[in-house]
């Protein structure tokens, strides 16, 4: 099987190639060059690879939540590519690639992405019995860290630039639940990998056209105050 896999939700950008067993990635960082950069780095995989597009059999991306811009490039890339090869497409949820990217040493983890403007976007995931993240509730948008959901049980763990942001605001909401953190870990592609294995062995691609970018905010730009 071969999988693509794409994350550019934020400042990182990251691409992943699954070729029967084995997966090579790129990463670079850097805001505002992610539409630039994205298919060259596409085409390097492909190239290393030794494949085509059109061999692949399915083209996943972070669907978000994240940067606006960032999450539309995936998605929009996406979108190209499957169209002009007839590919299907899994769309990852960003918290799930966090939460994923910490599997495999934490069985429970939160998933918080810093969203500006004291809002924060936040996930809760628990690792199944093939290390696979499953949400244990739905993603949503914190107006602030202060109204994070205390989870069941203890022994969670913390990851996203989200915790980097509001580290002590959550640590004395979550008191007793909460066993670390990093605010270093970023969504990646090739973490986003094991979760498009799974939904192509289950039967979910889905259409190019579905291939949407999901932001959790009604509105992605707020009116600026006279």
């Amino acid at each position: 099987m071969h999988i693509l896999a794409l994350e550019t939700s934020t400042e990182i950008r990251s691409a992943a190639l699954y070729c029967d067993g084995a997966t090579r990635s790129l990463q670079e960082s850097g805001r505002g060059r992610h539409g630039e950069r994205l298919l060259p780095m596409i085409e390097h995989l492909l190239a290393e690879a030794g494949i085509a597009l059109r061999q692949l059999d399915a083209i996943g991306f972070g669907r978000g939540p994240g940067s606006f811009t960032g999450v539309r490039i995936a998605a929009g890339t996406v979108q190209g590519l499957a169209y002009g090869c007839d590919l299907g497409v899994v769309p990852v949820s960003t918290l799930a690639a966090l939460a994923q990217g910490a599997g495999g040493i934490r069985n429970d983890v939160l998933s918080a992405i810093d969203a500006r403007m004291g809002e924060l976007y936040w996930g809760a995931y628990r690792a199944d019995a093939q290390g696979l993240m499953q949400a244990v509730d739905e993603d949503r948008l914190l107006a602030s860290p202060a109204e994070a959901p205390v989870p069941d049980g203890s022994g969670w763990y913390g990851v996203g630039c989200g915790w980097k942001e509001h580290a002590e605001t959550l640590r004395q909401r979550l008191q007793g639940r909460l066993q670390g953190w990093d605010g270093d870990c970023a969504p990646l592609a090739e973490n986003l990998v094991p979760l498009i294995l799974e939904s192509c062995r289950r039967g979910k691609l889905q259409t190019p056209e579905q291939a949407i970018p999901v932001y959790l905010r009604a509105r992605v730009a707020a009116p600026r105050r006279a």
